[in-house]
C-alpha cells in the first residue's frame, strides 16, 4: 500500500503516528481511543485477569488492545517471544510471566515516548527476561529464526508496507513459530467523504 503514497504522505503519516503515541504515553488511552481501553478493555478482550492482579495500576491503564493475542495460541514457559508495536509493554509484561525465567521476550514499538513507559514499567515488576527497544514493524533488528513466537496487537494496520512487515515477522520467526496478531479490518468501503484521506492512518 505504501507504494500508493508520496514521500511526503509517508513522512507525514510515520510523524503524525508517532505524535499520537507520544500523546498517548503521556495523557493516557481514555481520550485517545474509540473503544474500551485499560481494565475494562482488557476484561471484554478475555485476557487473563489472574496473571495481571499485580501490575501497576498504571500498566493497566494503558492498555489500548484492539483485541487478544494470547486468545490466538498459548505461550509455553521457556520460549522466546517478540512483541511487535509494544506500547506501554502489557503485553510484553504478560508474555514474559508467561515463558517464565528460563524465556525471553522482546518489545519493539516505534515511538520513543512508549519505548520509555515500557522501561518504566518494566522496572515496577522487576522482570529479568525483557527488553524493550525502538524499531519499525518493517525493520526488526533481530537475527533470523530468533522468535518461538511473535505477538501484535493493533499495529499491523497502522504499518505502511503490511507485506514487508509480515515478511520481518517470518523472518525473525523459528521454523514452525507462531504470530499471533490481533488487529483491525476494514469489512466495508469507507463512505466518500472519509474514503483515501491520508488521516485515517492515525486517527
Amino acid at each position: 500500500m505504501e507504494s500508493n503514497l508520496t514521500e511526503k504522505e509517508v513522512a507525514l503519516i510515520r510523524e503524525s503516528i508517532k505524535v499520537k503515541y507520544s500523546q498517548v504515553a503521556a495523557t493516557g488511552t481514555a481520550s485517545c481511543f474509540r473503544y474500551p481501553t485499560g481494565a475494562a478493555g482488557l476484561k471484554q478482550q478475555n485476557y487473563p485477569l489472574d496473571l495481571l492482579r499485580d501490575f501497576p495500576p498504571a500498566l493497566i491503564d494503558s492498555f489500548c488492545g484492539v483485541g487478544n493475542p494470547f486468545s490466538l495460541g498459548p505461550i509455553h514457559p521457556g520460549e522466546a517471544v517478540l512483541d511487535i508495536g509494544c506500547g506501554a509493554g502489557l503485553d510484553t509484561l504478560l508474555a514474559a510471566r508467561m515463558v517464565g525465567p528460563a524465556g525471553r521476550v522482546a518489545g519493539v514499538d516505534v515511538t520513543q515516548a512508549m519505548i520509555d513507559k515500557a522501561r518504566g514499567n518494566l522496572a515496577l515488576l522487576g522482570l529479568q527476561n525483557v527488553v524493550f527497544q525502538l524499531a519499525e514493524a518493517e525493520s526488526l533488528p533481530f537475527p533470523d529464526n530468533g522468535f518461538d513466537a511473535v505477538i501484535s496487537n493493533g499495529v499491523f494496520n497502522l504499518t505502511l508496507d503490511k507485506e514487508k512487515a509480515l515478511n520481518e515477522a517470518h523472518r525473525v520467526l523459528k521454523p514452525g513459530g507462531r504470530l499471533l496478531l490481533a488487529d483491525m479490518v476494514l469489512v466495508a468501503a469507507l463512505p466518500p467523504d472519509k474514503a483515501g484521506k491520508i488521516e485515517n492512518w492515525y486517527q
